[in-house]
């Protein structure tokens, strides 16, 4: 990291997955045989962390980690720890929608710092929401960026992510930016000006590994966003990046 640059902070799991490989996607109640399997470090701040640094951004991850090979029940990060983080070596701060309550302070404090700075030293505040779940809704309220995704927006009904975009523009704050992908069929955004922007997919010529791929597109459009880029770019180059990873396994291949 160049002297002075600021960095990109991730928040939120991270995990072990366990991923066995197959020959072939496994027919519905069919048995396979595992050509082979591996434990890779995982989750969703996790993952989109691995892919800033793999795209050459300054970056960090702030989460619960174990001392051995697994563990159960780590504690989320909570407001009193995030209290120990210098808001002043970050540009952009991360979370993934978990335990709301206690990210909502976290967002307050870095809203705080904002107000005390000048515009090109405030922090950029993203949120992704994944999971359908009452309690973590609030948290799009506090983004300026808010990611949502395919299962959030069919649990409320919606059958597009354009559609997803009009029904739950009102949960965002005035000004920010709403993103949904869905898969292949691309990814819509709609901006402060309120016009829908629209990438396509890019599907790899063999679909290998899927598993982070929604990781890798919300990495990939902070990396843009952070660079300056537009939204419409930013978006296209999340699609191509998240289609590059399906096409390998793991992360390592995708730049």
């Amino acid at each position: 990291m160049a002297a002075g640059e600021k960095r990109i902070l991730c928040v939120g799991l991270v995990c072990l997955d366990v991923i066995s490989v197959v020959e072939a996607f496994p027919a519905e109640d069919s048995d396979t045989r595992c050509v082979s399997q591996r434990w890779q470090r995982g989750g969703n701040a996790s993952n989109s962390c691995t892919v800033l640094a793999l795209l050459g951004a300054p970056c960090a991850f702030m989460g619960s980690l174990a001392p051995g090979h697994a563990a159960e029940n780590l504690p989320d990060v909570t407001a009193r720890d995030f209290e120990r983080v210098d808001l002043s070596q970050y540009k952009w701060i991360h979370w993934e929608a978990r335990n709301a309550g206690e990210q909502a302070a976290m967002v307050r404090r870095v809203e705080r710092h904002n107000q005390s700075r000048p515009a090109g030293e405030r922090v950029r505040i993203s949120v992704e929401v994944e999971k359908p779940r009452e309690e973590l809704l609030p948290l799009m309220a506090l983004g300026h960026v808010v990611f949502i995704s395919k299962d959030l927006a069919q649990h409320f009904g919606y059958r597009s992510a354009a559609e997803a975009l009009r029904g739950l523009r009102h949960r965002v704050q005035p000004g920010a930016t709403l993103i949904c992908a869905w898969a292949e069929a691309g990814a819509d955004a709609v901006g402060p000006d309120g016009e829908l922007v629209h990438s396509d997919a890019f599907p790899p010529e063999t679909l290998v590994d899927t598993l982070g791929a929604g990781d890798t597109f919300n990495a990939a459009v902070i990396f843009a966003l952070a660079e300056g880029k537009s939204l419409q770019d930013a978006l296209t180059f999340g699609c191509r990046i998240a289609g590059k990873k399906c096409g390998i396994e793991g992360f390592d291949g995708i730049v």
